[in-house]
């Protein structure tokens, strides 16, 4: 089971469905299938699938939902139309716990999706896989095939979705859409007609009759259209015509426009000013600024001309002075030499990408220069290397790289020296060796036919 895992890509956005069966986190593949996962993402925080039903289980195969009508038939994807199917090779109908869009054919996806509660290999290449169920919430899967299962996969008592949470958005450009409540369009709104009043039926139905057209009236007169009070009243210092402009009047009022204009203009030129003021102060520092970094470049020209004529190396900025040398502490002494001597291992090591041939290649150069450096140097006394390889019995001597490894030659001698005879010169020969029983025995056979 871990190889399938493995042979899956990563996912990308996690969603949690609460239900009735429990909650189920799904977490999906949104690289793999991002038209799906886009849709199905959109509609959870649309809050699409709150209230929707499971309406097909098929124990051991699938639980299909996401269809608000709960017929089987209904749905919408975000699109405003079905989309096309999206098949990726790493995912395959192998296990359960797989999240795909149900559909009535090819590219043909809405809004409804199903659970798998197995392998469903018949389904290869048919239907869009955009996520899996994760975690503990995969052991809720097995209560949506509990209960009573009627005619057509249909259950008696079908779980429903609770609600819907996005806890990772793949897609930070998701905006939900405005709900828009169903409007009664005005062709089929039905027109109330208004009531007759019967006064008949009443005893005071006379009465009631004159009094209810005196409010007729009444309202009649207030929703006609305003009178002004020189209408209604007949003043004769009261006049309805519009009185023409003096000259007067047009001087005042050319006067206290003036004002008003220079005003807005005494304001707008000190803005300007201050403006003005502003920018100038503005270059001025900025001036300031440049012919500082000029000079600091300049000046460190001429250090670095000073330093090439006069053949010194640059001085480091921070020496470190005598106070501070007796200051510092034998901790801190041996610190810096463990830390220096680390550093030079450092520097062995093989540098970064560098193949097995070469560091093999390097450290034999750094081997033959340690043996060569070892014959170069000079020999002690003899009383000094006594005591040397008395006091020094470690394994990790070097005083082996300067001796020579000989050995005798096995190679045969072609001339023998007589003043030293050894064992070569004496043949030693077991007469019970049964060999050379065998042989006697064949040399006394040859000499017996010989005579004879």
């Amino acid at each position: 089971m871990s190889n399938i895992y493995i042979q899956e890509p990563a996912t990308e956005g996690k969603v949690l469905l609460v239900s009735s069966a429990g909650d189920i986190d799904i977490e999906l593949w949104s690289r793999e299938a991002p038209k799906a996962c886009r849709n199905f993402v959109q509609l959870c925080l649309e809050g699409y699938y709150d209230g929707t039903h499971f309406h097909r289980v098929v124990p051991g195969f699938i639980v299909q939902g996401g269809d608000p009508t709960g017929t089987g038939d209904g749905g919408e994807s975000v699109y405003g139309k079905p989309f096309r199917d999206e098949f990726h090779s790493r995912l395959r109908f192998v296990r359960r716990g797989l999240v795909a869009m149900a559909n009535a054919g090819p590219n043909d996806n809405g809004s409804q999706f199903f659970f798998t509660l197995g392998a469903c290999p018949e389904l290869q290449n048919k239907h869009t896989i955009f996520g899996k169920v994760t975690g503990d919430t995969i052991y809720n899967l097995p209560r949506f095939e509990e209960g009573v299962i009627g005619k057509d996969d249909r259950p008696e008592y079908p779980h429903k979705v609770v609600k819907t949470q996005v806890l990772s958005n793949p897609f930070p450009d998701i905006i939900p859409r405005m709900k828009i409540e169903n409007e009664i369009p005005k062709e089929e709104r039905k027109k109330k007609k208004k009531g007759t009043k019967n006064f008949k039926l009443l005893s005071f139905g006379d009465e009631a009759e004159e009094e209810e057209e005196e409010v007729l009236a009444a309202t009649k007169s207030f929703t006609k259209k305003g009178n002004s009070a020189h209408d209604i009243a007949m003043d004769p210092t009261l006049s309805s015509k519009t009185v023409a402009p003096t000259v007067e009047d047009a001087e005042v009022s050319l006067s206290i426009k003036r004002d008003v204009d220079d005003n807005g203009l005494e304001e707008k030129e000190n803005n300007v000013v201050d403006d003005a003021i502003k920018e100038e102060v503005n270059t001025e520092e900025d001036l300031e600024d440049e012919k500082m970094i000029k000079m600091a470049e300049v000046k460190a020209e001429i250090k670095k001309l000073k330093r090439e004529l006069t053949g010194k190396a640059p001085e480091p900025e921070n020496i470190a002075t005598e106070e501070k040398e007796t200051d510092e502490s034998d901790a801190i002494r041996e610190y810096k030499q463990i830390k220096a001597k680390y550093e030079e291992e450092k520097k062995k090591l093989p540098h970064k990408g560098m193949t097995r041939e070469q560091q093999t290649l390097a450290m034999l150069q750094r081997f033959s220069a340690k043996v060569s450096a070892s014959h170069t140097e000079e020999n002690d006394s003899d009383t000094e290397e006594k005591d040397t390889r008395a006091m020094n019995d470690d394994d990790d001597d070097d005083a082996w790289m300067k001796h020579r490894f000989l050995f005798e030659d096995a190679a045969p001698v072609l001339a023998k020296d007589a003043s030293t005879k050894d064992d070569t010169w004496y043949d030693l020969n077991d007469p019970r060796n049964p060999l050379n029983k065998r042989r006697r025995e064949d040399l006394g056979h040859m000499s017996k036919k010989q005579k004879s």
